[in-house]
């Protein structure tokens, strides 16, 4: 077993946040060790759990402070945690090297806003840089070949989950 097993994984939350059509908001990160090129760059609003926090409440904390998004009602969620590890490389640098990957506690929600409270050049809190340079309305059954490649099957995991949400 490596050093690298023995490290913790990262609590984290995971968003999967449906507007009226169906369709997920999805952005293309600003960077991070982990992102490799422009393909892979796309991926869910997700952030870690901070200590004490419930994760639906760091689930709207973390939507706010990447999105701007407040206006959102809560349809469902994946009981069980969805893990996935850091390549080597990546995990040494992620995180100042303390975590193996992330457990992630998914959501899904139904945006019930307009587009225009959508800000991630200037996020919720005013106190965050922004983590997303891009954003759009995306197709669910997408989001898993968009994603890095080391978080695919999570992806695929949260796509059979919430396909329910999703539009036709």
């Amino acid at each position: 077993m490596s050093k690298h097993d023995d490290l913790p994984y990262r609590p984290c939350v995971g968003l999967c946040v449906f507007n009226a059509a169906g369709k997920v908001f999805l952005g293309r990160r600003i960077g991070g060790p982990e992102h490799v090129d422009a393909t892979h760059s796309w991926q869910l609003p997700q952030g870690g759990i901070d200590k004490g926090e419930a994760p639906f409440d760091a689930a709207l904390r973390e939507l706010y402070e990447e999105t701007s998004i407040r206006s959102v009602t809560r349809l469902g969620e994946i009981e069980d945690w969805l893990s996935y590890d850091l390549p080597g490389r990546i995990a040494g640098e992620a995180w100042k090297g303390k975590y193996r990957g992330q457990t992630q506690k998914w959501f899904a929600l139904r945006f019930t806003g307009h587009d225009s409270e959508i800000d991630i050049a200037r996020p919720g809190g005013g106190h965050h840089k922004p983590e997303f340079m891009d954003w759009r309305w995306e197709s669910l059954d997408r989001t898993a070949e968009l994603v890095i490649p080391f978080k695919r099957a999570v992806y695929d995991e949260v796509v059979r989950a919430f396909r329910l949400y999703s539009a036709p």
